[in-house]
């Protein structure tokens, strides 16, 4: 499929490496060429980004110099992940993007539209606001992606999607990508959409590479296990809490316990995040401690692992958590620490994921599989010798 593509688009392909395309990219990318709105569900780190990149930017006009396409994501990290997709695979094409968000210098940005990028990306807020200072013309615009669909609609932002809609072209294309798409999510996608594609690639599909450990343990253990898994051979981990006023807590505890840990904090500024994700992929952490705001969009290169530090309450947030590892079809190990009281929601997950989830102990700096309890034979206490005396 990619040898049908623009010649460009070809070339940035060979230089990632990338070979055959995925699942996701092969189902979605023959209804987004014919024009049709499309709703695809397909697990973390199966390449959505460029089941729908690869063909809106083989169908931008270079020489119109107005935005063509707008991709709406609901945190920075994916604006920025998203942006830096779209300047790989457009390099020496004559288009050119921009990325836009909440919270950066609003003059930057409007000086970034006087480029005329074909391709803007952002989060809903800050896109809204500067079609509405007419900055962004959207007249041109032909298509409108939602990445992370189902987190957008969580946020309330529902009306901002509608004034945003409301501001485009009435037969632009709508095309909504998550790795997780409930009945209400694709009810939602429907009511914005007109007669969308439905694309669910199967969870099966995900990653084989990707372990599911677990291990059962008392929750003062937990973060004693983390010691000992970051101080495996070339660990790069990223753990999940459900508390964000905890992390700092947790975080110096695990300092005290000489892990070389980070809080990665939903409220810090961009060049804070941006400095702990350099720092873990430089190899100056050893792991970041984070919450489910960082799970969306957030992408680690060749990170080892995932643990889940806290359950997740929901079967999504164990998806997208799990999700940052073991991306594109690369190596990567998940690990739940979980109470013996956790344990059976955990089984929940493995049961609904089709997943099955190995049960582990740590010995000697290694994962080793946990053998159950099996209780030795008492001896008898009569002998059919003695007929039934008590034996000496």
């Amino acid at each position: 499929m990619i040898q049908q593509m623009k010649p460009f688009l070809q070339t940035a392909w060979q230089k990632a490496g990338f070979q055959d395309m995925t699942d996701v990219q092969k189902q979605t990318i023959p209804f987004i060429l014919e024009g049709k709105d499309v709703v695809a569900e397909s697990p973390t780190g199966t390449g959505k980004t460029l089941a729908y990149l690869l063909p809106l930017l083989h169908t931008v006009d270079a020489e119109v110099k107005n935005p063509q396409i707008v991709v709406l994501a609901p945190t920075r990290e994916l604006v920025m992940q998203i942006h830096g997709e779209v300047q790989k695979f457009t390099e020496g094409s004559g288009i050119s993007g921009g990325s836009f968000v909440g919270g950066a210098d609003m003059k930057r940005q409007v000086e970034k539209l006087k480029k005329h990028p074909q391709v803007v990306v952002g989060s809903p807020g800050r896109i809204l606001e500067l079609i509405r200072m007419k900055k962004l013309k959207m007249h041109e615009v032909k298509t409108i992606v939602f990445d992370e669909f189902d987190q957008l609609i969580q946020q309330d932002m529902v009306q901002v999607l509608n004034d945003l809609l409301k501001a485009a072209m009435r037969d632009r294309q709508l095309l909504f990508f998550s790795a997780t798409i409930s009945k209400g999510v694709e009810d939602a996608a429907r009511n914005f959409s007109n007669e969308a594609e439905i694309v669910r690639v199967k969870r099966a599909t995900e990653a084989s590479k990707v372990q599911h450990l677990y291990i059962v343990c008392d929750w003062r253990e937990k973060l004693d296990n983390i010691r000992k898994i970051v101080h495996m051979n070339n660990v790069k981990a990223l753990a999940f809490m459900n508390d964000p006023f905890k992390l700092d807590e947790m975080t110096a505890k695990l300092r005290y316990k000489k892990v070389e840990a980070g809080a990665l904090h939903g409220e810090a500024t961009k060049q804070e995040r941006a400095a702990m994700l350099r720092k873990l992929h430089q190899g100056k952490l050893q792991l970041l401690l984070a919450t489910d705001v960082a799970a969306r969009g957030l992408h680690v290169e060749e990170l080892t692992h995932v643990i889940h530090l806290d359950i997740p309450e929901t079967l999504d947030q164990y998806i997208h958590r799990s999700g940052r590892t073991g991306r594109m079809g690369k190596e990567g190990t998940v690990i739940s620490l979980v109470t013996p009281n956790e344990e059976k929601k955990l089984m929940q997950f493995s049961k609904k994921l089709g997943i099955e989830f190995v049960k582990q102990d740590i010995f000697k700096g290694e994962f080793v599989e946990k053998k159950p309890f099996v209780p030795k034979k008492k001896k008898p206490a009569y002998t059919a010798r003695n007929n039934g005396k008590k034996s000496r």
